[in-house]
């Protein structure tokens, strides 16, 4: 399978160009952000950078302090489900380029997406470290007063790993995957106890 090379901040044709299924491989500028961060953002809060284009990582990273300067030491992505009921609005507001976490996202971030031209990336659960090692840089953290693993850090990744599960068109990986699982479980369950239809 081909992986699509994509830098963050995202252009419009390149978010419009990916679809559900596509491997991508991410460098560039991104941003983490967790409970605190949405709920401030969809609140009225301002961001305190430009989010137009930009991945915002469902992310709460474990950070340390080398020789005065910031490093990341794990970088695991967070279940995203818990942002639902912010995110379609930051979507519509903020205008960033795609979500990145783990689990995929509901129907409201799905419309968001659709009508405002951005997608979701899945990263791997279970790989922290790892990803920690696509961060070359941190540029910055912001809204420190929410914690550490809440605060908005701002990072330079390179060939960070992740699939497109949620695209700008509506589809959604998540929807199907749960929707063949419903299907097959109802058919074993027939089987096994010969349920009749």
């Amino acid at each position: 399978m081909d992986i699509k090379h994509i830098t963050s901040p995202i252009k419009n044709d390149v978010l419009r160009g990916l679809s559900v299924g596509d491997m991508v491989s991410l460098s560039g500028r991104i941003v983490t952000g967790r409970d605190q961060i949405h709920k401030y953002l969809a609140t009225g809060g301002e961001p305190p950078i430009d989010l137009s284009g930009l991945v915002i990582y469902h992310c709460g990273p474990v950070v340390i302090k080398e020789k005065g300067q910031w490093k990341i030491t794990a970088a695991g992505p967070t279940t995203s489900m818990r942002e639902e009921p912010y995110q379609a609005q930051i979507i519509s507001k903020l205008r960033p380029g795609a979500i990145m976490g783990k689990g995929g996202m509901g129907d409201k971030t799905r419309k968001a997406m659709s009508e405002c031209g951005c997608v979701y990336l899945h990263a791997v659960g279970g790989a922290a470290q790892y990803l920690a090692e696509c961060i070359v840089k941190v540029e910055g953290v912001y809204l420190e007063e929410f914690g550490q693993p809440e605060s908005m850090w701002v990072l330079t990744v390179k060939d960070l790993p992740a699939l497109v599960t949620m695209d700008s068109h509506g589809n959604s990986l998540h929807d199907h995957i749960l929707s063949d699982s419903s299907k097959r479980l109802e058919e074993l369950f027939s089987q096994r106890f010969n349920v009749k239809k």
